[in-house]
């Protein structure tokens, strides 16, 4: 298993640049199932997550090129043939995002068998209200030795109220009604940035939506859907990492090709603390000296402070002078980055979903593990303050998510190197 080796004390400086969004990317190769066309999307990132949808509709029947060369962000995707409408265990088992292919599959073919889903362990993301809301549009469901089984005639179109705020549910959803009977009203549907990538996606593919972005979303479904070509949203998730790794080291970074609209609740907080910011159309910089002030957040849904940026926010807190409240809403089981983080020197307490982080305390180097993508990320960001060499064990984690990330930070002058096994295998 890989390793990171990174050695901190310097501040970053100079510009580095944001890949495509993971969780756009993965939504949209799954709404290419709807067609027989080809549907080509760009700006796809290179990480393991997208590797692994590949696999998924290959195993569907789906012939997936991903680009190289000049091409390598880019993926054709052409679904003519789905002999096996089936997301098989051992290749979910590591990704949440493997139950947006239900919706879909069940719209397009009548039939869809999906393991339950995997991923990284934050908590729950029950699948429920995807399965009620399918329901609700006719689908008989089935539970069948750890799989799904959904299965209709026709998916017919339903007023559907979500009991809460659901990313993936509100994605599946989307996909399933685009091609129901009739029309279908999505009420309390999530307002990400990703769910508004998909509907452009599935517009330009020949659906008819209105009010995506919205916490209402209008469908009236079509017989046939045709190919398109889309480009991914930037990835705001990996920018926000990027503008707190320039705020931490007390560097000067400039964040490009990003969309600086996606990033008002963490650009607020960062301000907040006392971070220089500076918007572009494309791109933020962020300036520190490395004074920053406490901030307390408390995750909500779009347009609120992202979930995924709750634990990168914590690694900043400890370089902050005094006392910051982090309250998360989102995921019960989400703080698991805090004992490792307490390891490396940081000061925090946890009580239920409320952590109180005192600082500023100097971290030191130890040897720490990744437990999930995100709290990866905020052992980086304490890495690259921390005093001696950090190495950071499981960052397949990461992986998943951020593409290149070592190169990328190396690139604006992080001491950071992936190793594998340090004694190799015997």
């Amino acid at each position: 298993m890989d390793k990171f080796v990174i050695r901190g004390g310097n501040p970053l400086l100079g510009t580095i640049k944001v890949s495509g969004a993971k969780n756009s990317a993965l939504p949209c190769m799954a709404a290419a199932i709807l067609t027989e066309d080809e549907i080509i999307l760009e700006n796809i990132p290179q990480v393991r997550d997208i590797e692994t949808e590949r696999k998924l509709l290959e195993s569907m029947g789906a012939n997936v090129e991903l680009g190289y060369g000049r091409a390598q962000h880019r993926t054709s995707i052409q679904c003519a043939n789905l002999s096996d409408p089936v997301a098989k265990y051992e290749i979910v088992k590591t990704m949440r995002a493997s139950s947006l292919v239900l919706g879909p599959l069940i719209a397009r073919t009548g039939m869809a068998r999906v393991a339950m889903p995997g991923g990284c362990a934050i908590g729950g993301r029950p699948i429920d209200l995807h399965l009620a809301a399918l329901e609700k549009m006719g689908a008989t469901i089935t539970y069948d030795h750890g799989y799904i089984e959904a299965r209709t005639q026709r998916l017919k179109g339903a007023h559907i109220v979500f009991d809460k705020i659901t990313v993936t549910g509100t994605e599946d959803i989307l996909m399933a009604a685009v091609m129901a009977e009739g029309e279908t009203l999505l009420e309390n549907c999530a307002r990400e940035p990703e769910v508004t990538d998909l509907a452009a996606l599935l517009t330009a593919m020949g659906a008819q939506i209105e009010g995506a972005g919205s916490s209402t979303i209008k469908v009236k479904g079509v017989d046939k859907l045709h190919g398109a070509r889309h480009r991914i949203n930037p990835d705001r998730i990996e920018a926000g990492t990027f503008l707190i790794a320039g705020a931490i080291t007390g560097g000067d970074l400039n964040v490009d090709s990003c969309n600086p609209e996606h990033l008002g609740a963490v650009i607020g907080k960062l301000e907040s603390a006392g971070a220089r910011i500076d918007v572009g159309r494309e791109s933020v910089r962020v300036r520190s000296e490395g004074h920053l002030k406490p901030v307390d957040i408390s995750t909500e849904e779009y347009p609120g402070f992202p979930t995924d940026m709750q634990a990168q926010y914590m690694a900043l807190a400890t370089q902050c002078d005094g006392t910051s409240i982090v309250t998360e809403n989102i995921f019960e089981n989400r703080f698991m980055h805090v004992q490792e983080l307490n390891r490396m020197g940081a000061n925090i307490r946890t009580e239920g979903r409320v952590a109180t982080i005192v600082g500023k305390t100097p971290l030191q180097a130890a040897a720490v593990m990744c437990s999930d993508l995100r709290a990866s990320a905020s052992l980086v960001l304490a890495a690259l303050v921390a005093d001696g060499e950090t190495i950071l064990d499981r960052v397949y984690h990461m992986d998943r998510g951020y593409e290149r990330i070592e190169e990328k930070l190396r690139g604006v002058g992080a001491q950071i190197r992936r190793m594998g096994d340090v004694f190799g295998k015997r």
